[in-house]
């Protein structure tokens, strides 16, 4: 277990919780129902205080967090643009939304799980991935409510 290897990891999920933010208020922004909106504002706001917490502990280690998020993050946001243009709406954020949570739960798991990382990065990472799974949880049970609507 080294601090390197930990940094690295903190580094990752920051950029992706980041595109999390970053859909989220894009999101916001073209939601046509106010309750989507209120919930997007709600899980950036959550996901910047995991970003926080994240980069706190890469500090602590000696990194520097990133404080950008990545070209896959602006992709699926053009995705997302495109599939509201052609008439998908809310349903079609909701969709994008519900793909990115479960990216980003994938991508907690997969740290969780790094053997290399230490207990107490495991720790800070756990905690964030609580966060991660109410956002991934809510964003599912939004899409199918609309669904059956």
């Amino acid at each position: 277990m080294s601090d390197n290897t930990d940094i690295a990891k903190l580094d990752d999920l920051i950029v992706t919780t980041i595109d999390s933010i970053k859909g989220y208020e894009h999101s916001a922004e073209h939601a046509e129902r106010d309750r989507y909106t209120e919930f997007f504002v709600a899980m950036a706001s959550e996901r910047r205080q995991v970003v926080d917490a994240l980069s706190a502990r890469s500090r602590e280690l000696g990194g520097t967090p990133a404080d950008y998020g990545s070209t896959a993050g602006t992709i699926h946001r053009r995705i997302e643009d495109l599939r509201r243009a052609l008439g998908g709406g809310d349903k079609a954020i909701l969709s994008e939304i519900e793909r990115g949570e479960d990216y980003l739960k994938e991508e907690f798991e997969r740290a969780l799980a790094d053997k290399h990382i230490s207990p107490g990065t495991n720790g800070v990472i756990r905690v964030c991935f609580d966060s991660v799974m109410r956002g991934h949880d809510r964003a599912k049970q939004l899409k199918e409510s609309l669904a059956t609507a």
